[in-house]
């Protein structure tokens, strides 16, 4: 294999954290969606491959296992409400429950700063509406299609011989997928902070606004922090970004603006690995300020299915066919794991500082 092979292997062997989003492909098959075959892609074909790649962790999420459950409220400003009548989008404060997360299956994986974070909230509405939505610090998605996404966790698996992905089958798959590159090239030099609670969260996937006048307005959607920092990294140990995100929320509330890019004409609305044009269109549509963090052993978010097809009227999905296999994934996995024992998760806000180490969750990750 080539020497430019081999780099753009390595780089596609790092983006399995991207393929592991938290709100992203997993079981994907919805046959009311028209984009599943059992000949092609399968509830059974697609969770062996995600196996394959992390090993099998019952109890906890198959995607971004590793997380916290955070509490606050979301307060909106009027400026998107012409575009759509959406609880989110008038002046009235409203409560949510979200949880932060490292991107992939490993509940007890030590905290690295390339490694993609997630944002999942959902928001609550009035007379039982809500809006759930799943958002990761990259600015892109790797691949279109749900097939496509199964393909490239059978490629980055271990092999038994190595315990690494074998070279040819990744080399393989970039070669049937040359548009890959691009996308590649956006996740390698998407900017870094230094911690979950001053980072950037994007929707990856597109939306559709629905106004009053009948108007259609897709967009996608990100979670701006109050105050980005790129320098200072946490501290070492197996839990640092976690560590900060408590001191950071403890000292005072963390605060994001969400925006909506509105979607130019030569944009790709229907696939998440194609990148928007700088140019769009944005608006300020409110604020999200939380306050509070909790383990996953007793909080809020333990048992929320961030489906980002719950959305409130004045809001529908696009074509997108990744958002059909997010919904199908969340609600398999959550079945699955409603029936298994929960472990206790590698971070607790009210750990001691000698299990905050990770010396217990190494422990345990060795005997899962």
């Amino acid at each position: 294999m080539s020497a430019n092979a081999s780099g753009g292997s390595g780089r596609l062997i790092r983006w399995l954290g991207v393929a592991s989003l938290p709100c992203v492909l997993a079981v994907g098959f919805a046959a009311a969606g028209g984009w599943l075959s059992p000949h092609r892609v399968t509830q059974n074909t697609m969770l062996a491959a995600l196996r394959g790649v992390d090993g099998a962790h019952p109890g906890f999420r198959r995607n971004h296992a590793k997380g916290v459950c955070v509490a606050g409220w979301f307060e909106g400003n009027g400026q998107a409400a012409s575009y759509s009548p959406a609880f989110v989008f008038d002046t009235k404060r409203v409560p949510v429950i979200g949880r932060f997360a490292l991107a992939g299956g490993m509940p007890y994986q030590g905290d690295a700063p390339g490694k993609v974070r997630s944002m999942a909230l959902a928001l609550k509405g009035p007379g039982g509406q809500e809006w759930r939505m799943g958002l990761n610090d990259i600015p892109v998605f790797p691949v279109s299609t749900p097939q496509e996404f199964q393909a490239l966790q059978q490629a980055v698996r271990p092999v038994a011989t190595t315990g690494k992905p074998d070279p040819l089958a990744v080399g393989a798959f970039r070669t049937a997928h040359p548009w890959l590159a691009s996308a590649g090239k956006a996740l390698e030099e998407r900017p870094i902070t230094s911690g979950f609670e001053n980072d950037t969260y994007l929707s990856l996937d597109s939306f559709v606004l629905q106004g009053v006048d009948g108007r259609s307005t897709a967009i996608r959607f990100a979670m701006v922090p109050e105050e980005a920092r790129f320098a200072d990294m946490p501290g070492k140990g197996k839990n640092a970004f976690f560590d900060q995100l408590d001191e950071a929320i403890s000292a005072h509330p963390l605060r994001w603006t969400l925006v909506l890019t509105l979607a130019g004409a030569d944009d790709a609305v229907n696939d998440p690995s194609r990148i928007w044009s700088g140019q769009d269109k944005q608006i300020t549509a409110g604020t999200l300020t939380l306050t509070h963090l909790a383990s996953e052993a007793e909080g809020d978010c333990t048992d929320i299915v961030f489906d980002p097809l719950v959305l409130p009227k004045g809001i529908t999905p696009s074509g997108d066919p990744v958002l059909q296999a997010r919904s199908a994934t969340y609600m398999r996995s959550f079945a699955e794991r409603s029936l298994e024992k929960h472990p206790r998760p590698a971070f607790d806000p009210a750990m001691s500082p000698s299990e905050k180490t990770g010396s217990e969750s190494v422990s345990s990750e060795k005997a899962s």
